[in-house]
This record gives structure tokens, C-alpha cells and sequence, in this order.
């Protein structure tokens, strides 16, 4: 406690403070969440996702003496022209995934960010603590499947808490929630992830060896369980599949989130104002050198919607997901709660690459495209936001919001 005491005081020192008057600033964050209330789940979703094309891609000045037509970013297309496309609907058969892992293959950093930027709905927002990244390629053809990422798990899940048995003492004090991670980003690409319940393929290979000797590697924390949460309500890729089990619903809600600037400027607001939550939040690092408090963004958001007097009712709704929890080993709970040691373990499944793809592709894979091809909607279409780039915002509404958690 001593040391942190002089690292907020060695900051403050350094610091200047300026930033808007509290009515204003009340205002501006009134105005945005007001329109953003209106949303629906869905429509919410997208817009988020719009406004991160627009502000990570910016559409390049026009040449007023020569029309360069729709902005275009070569990397962008690149990765793009290399996501897989079946010539025949029986070619899923002949895929053989591999699993790259960022940071042993550093050229996968940037097609990672790219596919999971322009092929997932969901907000591209890296957690803070722990990711691992993942890119999932064909080594066949080279193509793109889809993209990973294990990172630090929720620290408040009641439905997994409870089956676990886990104490508070024991998930935090005695850092045993470091055992499990959470597949923050199962993504497949298109049309993979339609025609060939790709993302079935995607949460299996979340749980493969892969993944697992990665996370054992890089932390040195022995990965015991996985969890990972439905885009909305229950029905998801989760649902049915071997291995992931279905432990209940969050209790949680969707908290609507102000543009990039308005956020800015209400952190600056919780500086000027609030020096120590802020530093607590933003600078402070615990001993391993990682921020001192997780979930900081949310955490003072939250009091600064109190401090301001802003109606709960324009800052969150409602929403449940459906919650996943995958065991790697028949006695993962005794030793998530600190029963036996890890040479105990008794491994639940084989989860190698290569049965896992198996698995995948003749249980869902087969069954999924006889569907399609019994009811004549087997397609090949890919689905890539690159577009959103110079659309606005109700021409991308009306393009994608039917293809909103797709």
C-alpha cells in the first residue's frame, strides 16, 4: 500500500488538469445516450461496429479534380481475397485447420486484426489482462477461417461459480480464476461460418491442445476450463455442442457506450475532478507491472454516470447470454477448488487439432450442408464490413442489420 501511495503522488505531481464544466459535460453525455437508448440490441450492435470502421479506417479526402471513387486499403483487401470460399459443398472435407498463434507467427498480428475487425459484428475492444490470439488457416490452401482469442476470464460468473463450488477466497485471493480463460472472440469467416456451421469448428478448436499449450506457455498457469458466452439470449453456436456445457444465463446488462470522444472527455473530467479514482483506474500497476484494477472503463463510467446524476434508464438494458463452460479434465472442479493438485488430473477428452476437425466435420459439417442442400439454401456468400468504410450510417443499417450476430 506504502509503494502505491508514493506511485499516486510521484503521478500527480507530473499531472496538468483541465477539462469541461460538469453541466456541460452532463449534456453532451445526456444527448448521446438518449439516441443510443433508442437502439435495439441488434441495432446497437452495428452502430458500434460502424463507428469503429469509420474511426480505424477513415474514408481518404477526395481529389476534387479527379475522382478516386470509394476508398480502398490494400491490406484490407488483401486479407479479404484470402478468406476460403468452397468451390463445391463437399469440400469442407478436404480442409485440414491449423491453429497460428500470433505471437510464434507475428505476420498473423495484422491479419488477425483485420478479419476480426471486418468479419465479426461485435465491437473489435481488446479486454485488459491476459489475450492470446489465434488465426485459424486451411493448410491446404493457405485460406483464412477464422480468428481466436483466450483471454482473462469474468471474474464474477454465478452460474460457472456455483458449478465449479468456487469460494471468493479461492477464485481470487489464491488466483485460481488464472486457471481458466474465457474465448473472447470465436469468429469464423464466411460463407465457412454459415453453410458449415464454421463456428462450431471454431469453439472446438478454442479447446484444443493448441490453445491450451499456448496459454501454459505464456503464463505458466496450468489452463483447467474454459468459458465463453452466446452473442444473445440462448440459442448460439455453443448450443448442442460436444464438450461446451450450457451453465446458465448472465444476470448481467448491455451498458450503451458514448463515442471515443465524449468518453475522453469524461475521463479527463474524472481526472480533474476525481485525481486518485482516476489514477487507480488508468496508471496504477500492481506488482506483475498489469493495470491494479480490471474493468476500469466500465468501473468509472459507472461513477461518473452517479457523480453527474444521469437516469439509469438511458445508461444500460437488460440483456442475458447464454453461458458456456467447457471442462479439459474429468476432476477440473477439485482442482479449481484447490482438492487435488495437477498431477491428479485425469484428461476428459483427446483434444488434438486433428480429432477435434474430425468431430467437427462429421457430426456438424455433413449434417449442416445435407440441410442446406434438402432445402436449397446452400450459398457461398461471404460476408466482410470493408464496405462500411464509405457507407453511412443508415446505408449500413439497411444493408446489415439482418446480418447482425450471423
Amino acid at each position: 500500500m506504502d509503494n502505491l501511495e508514493e506511485q499516486y503522488k510521484s503521478w500527480k505531481q507530473k499531472q496538468t488538469f483541465e477539462c469541461m464544466e460538469k453541466s456541460d459535460l452532463k449534456h453532451l453525455l445526456v444527448k448521446e445516450l438518449e439516441f443510443l437508448c433508442q437502439m435495439s440490441v441488434q441495432e446497437y450492435t452495428l452502430y458500434r461496429k460502424w463507428k469503429e470502421i469509420q474511426g480505424k479506417y477513415p474514408q481518404k479526402p477526395s481529389n476534387p479534380f479527379f475522382d478516386t471513387g470509394p476508398t480502398v486499403y490494400p491490406k484490407v483487401e488483401n486479407v479479404k481475397n484470402w478468406i476460403w470460399t468452397p468451390e463445391s459443398p463437399e469440400d469442407y472435407k478436404k480442409l485440414e485447420p491449423v491453429v497460428l498463434w500470433t505471437m510464434k507467427y507475428e505476420n498473423m498480428g495484422e491479419p488477425w486484426t483485420i478479419l476480426r475487425t471486418f468479419t465479426s459484428t461485435m465491437l473489435n475492444n481488446p479486454n485488459i489482462g491476459r489475450n492470446l490470439r489465434f488465426v485459424v488457416i486451411d493448410n491446404v490452401t493457405g485460406k483464412y477461417l477464422g480468428v481466436l482469442c483466450c483471454s482473462s476470464d469474468f471474474m464474477d460468473l454465478t452460474p460457472r461459480d456455483k458449478y465449479i463450488g468456487w469460494s471468493r477466497e479461492i477464485k481470487t485471493t489464491k488466483k485460481m480464476i488464472n486457471h481458466t480463460t474465457i474465448g473472447s472472440t470465436i469468429v469464423p469467416t464466411q460463407p465457412l461460418g454459415f453453410s458449415f456451421v464454421g463456428g462450431k469448428l471454431l469453439a472446438l478448436l478454442t479447446i484444443s491442445r493448441a490453445c491450451e499449450d499456448a496459454w501454459n506457455e505464456r503464463y505458466n498457469d496450468k489452463l483447467i476450463a474454459l468459458t465463453t458466452t452466446s452473442l444473445y439470449g440462448s440459442f448460439s453456436q455453443y448450443q448442442n455442442l460436444k464438450y461446451w456445457n450450457k451453465r446458465g444465463h448472465s444476470a448481467g446488462s448491455i451498458k450503451f457506450e458514448p463515442s471515443k470522444e465524449t468518453v475522453m472527455a469524461a475521463r479527463m473530467w474524472l481526472k480533474c475532478n476525481h485525481p486518485k479514482r482516476y489514477w487507480e483506474w488508468y496508471e496504477a500497476k500492481n506488482e506483475q507491472g498489469l493495470p491494479l484494477k480490471r474493468d476500469h472503463k466500465q468501473r468509472s463510467l459507472a461513477f461518473i454516470y452517479k457523480e453527474l446524476g444521469i437516469n439509469k434508464k438511458i445508461i444500460e438494458t437488460n440483456h442475458q447470454r447464454g453461458i458456456y463452460f467447457c471442462t479439459l479434465f474429468d476432476n477440473s472442479c477439485e482442482f479449481l477448488r484447490m482438492e487435488i493438485g495437477e498431477d491428479k488430473l485425469v484428461r476428459r477428452f483427446d483434444n488434438n487439432v486433428d480429432t477435434l476437425v474430425k468431430l467437427w466435420k462429421e457430426r456438424y459439417a455433413s449434417k449442416r450442408i445435407k440441410s442446406l442442400m434438402k432445402n436449397e439454401r446452400y450459398g457461398t456468400e461471404g460476408l466482410f464490413y470493408d464496405d462500411m468504410i464509405n457507407m453511412t450510417w443508415e446505408e449500413t443499417k439497411d444493408k446489415y442489420i439482418g446480418e447482425v450476430g450471423r
